[in-house]
């Protein structure tokens, strides 16, 4: 028998996430950032199942700081160049953090 893969999240829930996430960001003058992306995507993570088997996030956002600083530099050295690899590095670091429970 095939297990289901499904998002048991809310709408409601994803909003007041955001709203946190947006205030947090803007509150710390972007110094946060990485701790409302880890906070979002933690959020996406618990509700996520993927073919019976609920997925979980070990990222922090003291990790993604320390990343996010390296890619910052690296996006002001190539003069904006490597922005266009920052989503795909940010993708590969979530992915690298989620695991099947």
């Amino acid at each position: 028998m095939e297990e289901k893969s499904y998002f048991d999240g809310g709408l409601l829930q994803l909003i007041g996430w955001r709203i946190l996430g947006v205030l947090v960001t803007v509150l710390t003058i972007g110094i946060c950032f990485p701790w409302a992306i880890c906070m979002i995507y933690n959020w996406e993570i618990k509700h996520t199942v993927i073919e019976g088997k609920r997925l979980s996030f070990d990222g922090t956002a003291i990790q993604l700081f320390g990343n996010w600083i390296k890619w910052l530099l690296l996006c002001i050295i190539t003069l904006g160049i490597y922005s266009f690899w920052v989503a795909i590095a940010l993708k590969k670091w979530k992915t690298k953090h989620t695991h099947f429970i």
